[in-house]
């Protein structure tokens, strides 16, 4: 009996042994699980950051080096390495501590796109956070504290807190207080002044020579007005930059605060040499908008000019999300009425968005019987104008509201925009008229409607996107075009005139007026997707089309 029961109890504790055992073996089993998930979660942010990345096609910012002076090419390299300065600069004022954000992501990919948006947020969706743990971004940026509402700022007694170059912080006790900019990110602007000094000594070009020494110094000191005016007296230098804060797309919660960017320019003499032209008919084309006298009573001043250049470095805000083909500049009111603006047209970088994605997205959302109005030298004078546009119309409110970038607030940079590109098209017909333009006016229509589609991918946190949204469904509700059962659009190129026109006169009485009300209105109603042409985008990303550009570029790029 003994021995069965010292058998039975061996037997139990064999089997006990073996059950514990095989417990023992579960958690292997969970984390084998576990890690497996862990593994999909990552190959799934991989796969979706790299179809972000593919958003982006990359072209190559180079010139001809061989027509450069041995100068010029020294000079080159100094304002590159100036330009530089303006990237973290500009991650500051949109983020805040780069290098924080950088250290909590581990996978690649995501870094890329980091690097690529200078900060955590999709600049191509809406400025959807894609890094985890990160909320939305702030309509404020980092030019405000976060906490801030604009209740408190109205009250603030601080006289300048509405000025481009300040931003605004607490001091111990929670109040508010302003910076200046050259005081805020001083570690950044005293060695890019100093690059632009270095500059200064290779410019052949006596105004040139002046006005980066102007630069560098509006730089430490945020006056940039003086430089601005000088900038306006340069007519034939080859070589050229924008720096220093400019536009005030990043702050979305007033669109007072300017943001840090850099674009260094090779001037396109012979290109230019054919653009002069059109500056003689501004004041004609400023007394022929559709509008009431009122509305264009400003004169703006006639030192304006058209310039074509190959861009060879992007910067800080000037390299994110959709890139410029164009710049109109300066901003500053008081030199625009004075000296007028300059209008940039950036050459190669144009031909490489109608290249890559213009023609790509005409291929397939334009009718096809329109198809060969798609046409680069439509696109090219439909840009030109519309950065022509940007100094027509009135800066100054009509009925006291003060200037119009202040009355409209957050709306004024879409508004803005929009203004510009359909007056654009309304310059090109006018000088069409005039036989001053070549080609078919059904080039530049149809080329301006395939353009819609393109802008409109930048999506609504871009001041362009939201724009071309307006102006997509103020053209449908006019019946400018017309969807096709296979999906494709047709332009109706009468209707499209009277829509053309009747908008013009729409956003310029807008701004006249400073009516907030009104476009936030507009905004509301029309500055939105609507589902179909959600389904219609989306062909395109499932086509392949990118949406933008970004660059290889630099001092080796250049071969300097």
């Amino acid at each position: 009996m003994k021995k069965h029961l010292s058998f039975l109890l061996i037997l139990l504790t064999f089997l006990s042994s073996c059950e514990g055992n095989h417990k023992k073996r579960e958690p292997q089993k969970v984390s084998e699980s576990k890690i497996d998930k862990e593994k999909q979660a990552r190959e799934k942010t991989q796969n979706d950051m790299q179809a972000k990345i593919d958003q982006y096609v990359k072209v190559k910012l180079i010139t001809d080096t061989n027509i450069l002076t041995d100068n010029e090419k020294k000079l080159i390299v100094h304002l590159i390495k100036a330009a530089q300065y303006m990237d973290p600069a500009f991650w500051e004022q949109t983020y805040g501590d780069k290098q924080s954000l950088m250290q909590k992501i581990k996978d690649s990919l995501t870094r890329i796109y980091v690097e690529i948006n200078y900060g955590p947020w999709d600049r191509l969706d809406d400025n959807k956070p894609f890094v985890e743990g990160i909320g939305p971004k702030p309509a404020s940026a980092n030019f405000y504290p976060h906490d801030m509402t604009k209740e408190e700022f109205e009250k603030a007694d601080l006289p300048d807190k509405t000025s481009q170059y300040t931003i605004l912080r607490r001091d111990q006790n929670g109040k508010l207080f302003t910076i200046p900019y050259h005081l805020a990110y001083k570690k950044y602007l005293k060695p890019a002044s100093k690059e632009l000094l270095e500059a200064a000594k290779y410019a052949d070009n006596k105004q040139f020579k002046q006005y980066l020494q102007l630069r560098a110094k509006a730089l430490l000191d945020d006056n940039f007005q003086p430089s601005d005016m000088q900038w306006m007296d340069m007519k034939n230098n080859h070589i050229d930059i924008v720096i220093g804060p400019i536009e005030n797309y990043e702050d979305q919660l007033y669109n007072y605060k300017t943001a840090y960017e850099g674009v260094v320019l090779v001037k396109d003499m012979n290109w230019s040499k054919k653009l002069e032209k059109f500056i003689k008919f501004l004041p004609e084309l400023q007394n022929n908008l559709p509008v009431p006298p009122e509305y264009k009573q400003e004169k703006s001043g006639t030192r304006s000019d058209l310039n074509a250049y190959d861009a060879v470095y992007y910067a800080g805000n000037a390299n994110t999300g959709g890139k410029t083909i164009a710049i109109n500049l300066p901003n500053d009111e008081e030199v625009q009425l004075k000296k007028g603006t300059r209008r940039l047209q950036l050459k190669n970088v144009m031909k490489a968005k109608f290249d890559r994605i213009l023609v790509p997205i005409a291929n397939m959302i334009i009718t096809h019987e329109q198809r060969k109005h798609i046409k680069f030298d439509a696109f090219f004078a439909n840009t030109m104008f519309h950065e022509v546009a940007h100094g027509l119309g009135i800066k100054k409110t009509i009925n006291g509201k003060g200037m119009v970038r202040t009355a409209l607030k957050e709306y004024y940079s879409a508004i803005e925009e929009g203004k510009a590109d359909i007056l654009g098209l309304y310059m090109v017909d006018q000088l069409h008229k005039k036989g001053e333009l070549d080609g078919d006016m059904k080039d530049y229509m149809t080329t301006f409607m395939a353009s819609i589609f393109r802008s409109i991918r930048f999506g609504a946190a871009d001041a362009h996107g939201v724009a071309n949204m307006i102006r997509f469904n103020y053209f449908k509700e006019k019946g400018a075009f017309t969807r096709n059962l296979d999906g494709t659009y047709k332009v109706n190129y009468d209707k499209m005139y009277d829509a053309m026109k009747s908008l013009s006169a729409l956003l310029l009485k807008l701004q006249g007026d400073g009516d907030y009300e009104g476009v936030a209105k507009l905004v509301k109603e029309k500055g939105i997707i609507p589902e179909q042409l959600k389904q219609d985008l989306q062909k395109l990303n499932d086509a392949h089309i990118p949406v933008d550009i970004i660059f290889d570029q630099g001092i080796e790029t250049l071969g300097l």
